[in-house]
């Protein structure tokens, strides 16, 4: 489970940027993980949960989103989100498409006090 490794460096960026801010603590944390990037969001969560105990997260709340899967498509030029884990265009059937988004996992936005 490599979502410990995550919320470990999560909580190292949380804790600069709120030095840097002259924060105390974070309240909010939230993130954006891509369909593809590997990340469990239900095991972020547990992780994030289990390890903010005595660190500047202590009393933050985690909010997921998820990034749909954006590809465009070498064939026809659709640019689009992908509903399904074909990787087929959904336009014209075409296996020749670029994953513009939805393979990694950002921080959006940090509330700090």
């Amino acid at each position: 489970m490599h979502e410990l490794a995550i919320v470990q460096d999560l909580f190292k960026l949380c804790e600069t940027n709120a030095m840097k801010n002259n924060a105390r603590k974070v309240t909010r944390v939230e993130v954006q993980i891509g369909r593809l990037s590997g990340v469990e969001p239900h095991y972020l969560e547990s992780a994030f949960d289990a390890f903010k105990i005595n660190t500047i997260c202590n009393d933050a709340k985690l909010i997921v989103g998820t990034q749909d899967v954006i590809v465009k498509c070498g064939g026809c030029g659709f640019e689009g989100a992908l509903l399904e884990n074909s990787f087929l265009c959904p336009k014209c059937g075409a296996n020749k498409l670029d994953v513009v988004a939805g393979e990694d996992m950002y921080l959006m936005r940090l509330e700090m006090e």
